[in-house]
């Protein structure tokens, strides 16, 4: 059984205006996703700007978004680190508030070579029972993780289930499914590849835009896999214009400041991450209003 399947919320970490985590936002925005159709929620990826939060803080958005969710939908939570121990202690830590499932990015600046990728998936998958999707994320990392890694990975770790494909290389992504088929649970990680992954066998998306489009990214997914791929199709096209301008700068500066525009109130980033520059805020709103959104 998949881990899920349509279109799981890479949520955003809603933040006070001083700087800290608004746990209460956090809860309202987890009603309206649930609210909306989002069939899983991912919490403290990138989205959810866990490489600025302090451990205390990424454990307390987990723990607090288990509880919150309460079983009705399935709770992925962030646990990568480029330190495997690191990573180790945070996934643990998520086991043991009852998170449904893991997403580990790759090693990011010391990066790694693919056997050591495989010793670091390895470790931390056998510190803990639950099932682990490997984030492959390589314009943020530095880091591929190659179709071959993936496919050892997989059948060799019993809890290693699936990726996050973000690598944006479909070429790679066919080959992966050319050696593991259905043995793996593939997710795309880029929402205007959500019907090309699925084409090749993906469960569905771990979004960004679900963030401000929950319901349609839901339907784009949940048409696709009804056996409507011409509905789905249509709505990816049709969100192609909002995609790029949420990707204009680096996520989540976009998806924030759009969630802001819509009178969500998740406040500002962290540092080093700044507000957009006004030309392309300015791009975001015509998205936005263009989509029917704003």
């Amino acid at each position: 059984m998949s881990v899920f399947t349509g279109a799981g919320v890479a949520i955003v970490t809603p933040m006070h205006e001083d700087g800290t985590v608004n746990f209460e936002k956090l809860g309202e925005l987890l009603e309206e996703q649930i609210s909306a159709g989002t069939d899983a929620v991912i919490i403290c990826g990138t989205t959810g700007e866990s490489s600025t939060l302090t451990h205390e803080e990424h454990l307390a958005a987990i723990k607090y978004t288990v509880e919150k969710v309460n079983h009705r939908i399935p709770v992925i939570a962030g646990t990568g680190s480029n330190c495997t121990e690191t990573a180790i202690y945070l996934s643990k830590e998520a086991e043991s508030y009852g998170a449904d499932a893991l997403l580990l990015v790759t090693p990011y600046y010391n990066k790694a070579t693919q056997k050591g990728l495989k010793i670091h998936y390895t470790a931390i998958a056998n510190a803990v029972k639950i099932p682990v999707i490997v984030y492959n994320v390589p314009s943020r990392t530095g880091c591929n993780v190659l179709p071959e890694t993936m496919a050892d990975l997989v059948k060799s770790v019993d809890n290693i289930v699936g990726i996050k494909e973000a690598s944006g290389n479909i070429s790679q992504v066919a080959k992966l499914m050319s050696l593991v088929g259905d043995q793996i649970e593939l997710y795309s990680g880029n929402d205007d590849q959500i019907v090309p992954i699925m084409s090749l066998g993906g469960k569905g998306v771990i979004s960004v835009l679900s963030n401000v489009a929950p319901a349609k990214t839901h339907e784009i997914a949940a048409s696709y896999l009804a056996g409507d791929v011409e509905k789905s199709r249509r709505m990816q096209l049709e969100a192609i214009e909002l995609i790029d301008a949420l990707f204009c700068e680096v996520n989540p500066i976009p998806v924030k400041t759009a969630l802001n525009l819509m009178g969500k109130e998740v406040g500002p980033m962290r540092g080093p991450l700044c507000e957009m520059e006004e030309k392309n805020v300015e791009r975001l709103k015509k998205a936005m209003k263009d989509y029917g959104i704003l």
